[in-house]
């Protein structure tokens, strides 16, 4: 129970954040490509990487949405 619990609330908190994610977001995957979402499908995204070049990926392999900073 005690190796279970915190594994599924981390679960839970990481498919909140895939179902938040809009389109400019700034996201980093799982694979540590840095993107901006530009758009947002059912069960994947588009992330434009650099000009011109854009890259679909599959949503569970964000691993976290960039902060934007306060000045």
């Amino acid at each position: 129970f005690l190796l279970i619990r915190p594994q599924k609330q981390k679960e839970k908190e990481h498919q909140k954040m895939l179902a938040g994610i809009d389109k400019n977001d700034e996201v980093v995957t799982s694979g540590g490509i840095h993107g901006t979402v530009v758009s947002v499908k059912e069960k994947t995204l588009i992330l434009r990487i650099d000009e011109n070049v854009k890259m679909e990926i599959e949503k569970s392999n964000v691993a976290y949405i960039k902060k934007p900073k306060i000045n």
